[in-house]
């Protein structure tokens, strides 16, 4: 179990030295034991009050984080479990509205066990106030950054915190849909972890409670830099400056193991980044996909990055959900094209691989923020053009795009196995090709 800190703890422990004001709570006329007139509600609220010095399940205000003015909202779990109710509501919508006001991003340190029964349907109808303040605030194009203390259950999990844009957890938390005296007997507590949500594509990363205040403050900063100056495409690393002679020479350097990959290219073009994880539909791609926002020469670039495998549909809906964002927040992106193709498997096609590059061509076509691409390895099909920015695609001298593999061409023509390399020269797949064809922009330090 993490460490439960109250509303006020919390919220010392990430703001700035000497920066939280909160913001004034609204004010809403009492019925004696609330709406429902539930026997005894009243005493339980004054009791909580006396316990925890606070007059309603969450704390609002504002504090520069990391040195980035932004909304805090810290649910303080010793009030009634931090459970919502009309007051939580009336909290959260101004806090809500304050922010948009202010242009400030909003972040909620959640720690609720759910909506407060002793109003019933009027404690669950909050959740809709809430999806819809977080909706609005999505709209306005601010960043909602979700950090998930212990515990994060119920509908506050299924708003405030699966709703946000980028969602933190602590090391041990519980996290799930389902608190733990409503789930079945049998189910397994270690599906219902914070570390569980990440494994699910849920949540973004566990943080420790030492690292949150600095990991915090870099997702703030970088969140909240709009640009709309197309990233710059990297150089190429390695010995890649000379272009390839024939079509096989691209393939056979694509697919050397000595190329550099997307790992070496992301630490070569930013600063310092941080990743963002998860489809959102409970799945991630680690080995596939790399999308995260980092800061190269001074400003904010969203990356998507694919390693040299197949990428998964996991993959593919990471990278749509991470330009989708990018988009909303006006930050500029780079994608990095290096895939033989997409997963192919029987399992990939259970996940939806259609559906889900369907949903990557769809973002980067809708895209307003600019899209910069390089191909820096295997440019294998459709499963690498989903990625690939319309009139902005670039590559690397050690590259190729393809319709298909040279290997599959050839036998799909019913080409024997020793015209392989000349149907590779025949498909004009090498970087110069796709200059004179009109399919990329250039090649970098060819």
């Amino acid at each position: 179990m993490a460490e439960r800190l109250t509303a006020r703890e919390i919220v010392t422990a990430l703001a700035d030295d000497a920066t939280f004001a909160e913001l004034p709570s609204p004010v809403r006329r009492s019925l004696p034991d609330g709406p429902l007139g539930w026997p005894g509600y009243d005493d339980s609220r004054a009791r909580a009050a006396e316990r925890t010095g606070e007059q309603e399940s969450v704390v609002c205000g504002t504090a520069r984080v990391g040195g980035t003015r932004a909304v805090l909202i810290a649910f303080e779990f010793g009030f009634l479990g931090g459970s919502l109710g009309q007051r939580t509501g009336d909290r959260l919508e101004a806090a809500y509205a304050y922010a948009r006001d202010r242009r400030f991003p909003v972040v909620p340190l959640v720690a609720t066990g759910g909506s407060r029964m002793q109003e019933g349907m009027l404690a669950l109808t909050q959740l809709q106030r809430v999806a819809r303040q977080s909706a609005l605030t999505r709209e306005a194009g601010l960043a909602q950054i979700a950090v998930l203390r212990d515990p994060t259950t119920g509908g506050g999990w299924a708003t405030l915190g699966a709703g946000a844009d980028v969602v933190l957890a602590l090391p041990g938390a519980q996290v799930g849909f389902a608190g733990s005296r409503v789930r079945p007997a049998d189910a397994d507590p270690a599906a219902y972890t914070a570390e569980a949500q990440v494994a699910a594509g849920s949540a973004d990363a566990v943080v420790g409670p030492r690292e949150l205040r600095e990991t915090l403050g870099r997702w703030l900063r970088l969140l909240t830099c709009p640009s709309t100056t197309p990233a710059p495409p990297p150089g190429p690393l390695g010995e890649a400056a000379v272009l390839p002679a024939t079509g096989w020479d691209a393939v056979r350097r694509a697919r050397s193991p000595q190329r550099p990959r997307a790992a070496a290219y992301l630490d070569a073009y930013f600063t310092d980044r941080v990743a963002i994880s998860g489809d959102r539909c409970g799945g991630t791609d680690p080995e596939g996909m790399l999308c995260g926002f980092g800061t190269h020469e001074g400003r904010t670039v969203a990356y998507a990055a694919q390693t040299g495998t197949a990428t998964r549909p996991a993959g593919y809906r990471t990278a749509a959900r991470l330009i989708r964002l990018a988009d909303r927040l006006g930050i500029p992106v780079l994608t990095l094209v290096d895939t033989p193709g997409a997963a192919n498997d029987a399992e990939a096609e259970r996940q939806g691989a259609g559906a889900a590059i369907a949903d990557l061509f769809g973002a980067v076509a809708s895209a307003r923020t600019p899209v910069t691409t390089l191909v820096i390895g295997e440019g294998g099909s459709g499963g690498a053009l989903a990625l690939a920015a319309p009139g902005n695609t670039w590559a690397t001298p050690d590259s190729y795009f393809s319709v298909i593999a040279p290997e599959l061409a050839a036998a799909i023509l019913k080409r024997p196995p020793r015209e392989v390399e000349a149907t590779a020269d025949g498909l004009r797949i090498r970087p110069q090709d796709l200059v004179e064809l009109g399919v990329i922009r250039g090649t970098v330090g060819g």
